[in-house]
């Protein structure tokens, strides 16, 4: 990339990003918490939606979790707790291959569900599609850097996410990166921005007070 394509792709597109996630979510809670939710389609057809589902989240979760502990933590953290760098890139790459091997299938399972059966797909919205296929491009290219590149992430990569978090951006440090690399990135952003006009935004909404709350007591009638 040129300096300018390299500062336009990994400093404003990515701010941009970060801008219409946080604009976009607080816009959609406003004006339409109506459809704030996962819009399941389990009373359609149940059976078919339990292990693509779970697969799918399990692993979302990882990737979640696994992106996170790898990118913004600094490896400096990690030598003081004596993970060495090749020991974060050998449980970077089984967290990532764990992920991928989850998430990819999930996806692919889950759309392939709403083509199938008929009234899942009358329900279905072409919005529904895209997010599928956009977060199946995202998860496959991700899976790819695993199985096929094994870059080195933590003194590139993982630098510059950092200083995009600490708004001191830092685009050189991806000219290096692999075109694969950039592509999962690019990708990741802008599913990133598109997700508050879908139904990611139940994530939001995870029930924790269900862990504590009170008791339904429910009592036969006289």
């Amino acid at each position: 990339m040129t300096d300018w394509s390299n500062t336009l792709a990994f400093v404003v597109f990515p701010y941009l990003a970060i801008t219409v996630f946080i604009v976009g979510h607080a816009w959609r809670y406003k004006t339409d918490l109506r459809r704030w939710n996962a819009g399941s389609s389990e009373f359609l057809h149940k059976g078919s939606l339990k292990y693509g589902i779970t697969i799918f989240h399990w692993g979302a979760l990882l990737t979640l979790i696994g992106h996170a502990g790898g990118m913004l933590i600094p490896q400096r953290l990690y030598d003081l707790a004596g993970i060495s760098a090749s020991a974060h890139n050998f449980l970077a790459y089984w967290a990532g291959l764990v992920a991928g091997l989850l998430m990819v299938p999930g996806v692919i399972w889950l759309l392939a569900r709403r083509l199938k059966q008929e009234r899942i797909a009358a329900q279905t919205s072409f919005n529904d599609y895209l997010l599928l296929v956009f977060i199946l491009l995202v998860s496959a290219i991700g899976l790819y850097n695993v199985v096929f590149t094994h870059y080195d992430v933590l003194y590139s990569v993982a630098p510059w996410i950092r200083s995009i978090v600490v708004l001191a951006p830092e685009p050189g440090l991806m000219e290096p990166v692999p075109l694969s690399y950039k592509l999962h990135i690019l990708t990741a952003l802008a599913l990133l921005g598109y997700s508050p006009f879908t139904r990611l935004v139940h994530i939001w909404s995870v029930p924790l007070t269900y862990a504590y709350r009170s008791y339904v007591l429910l009592r036969r009638p006289a």
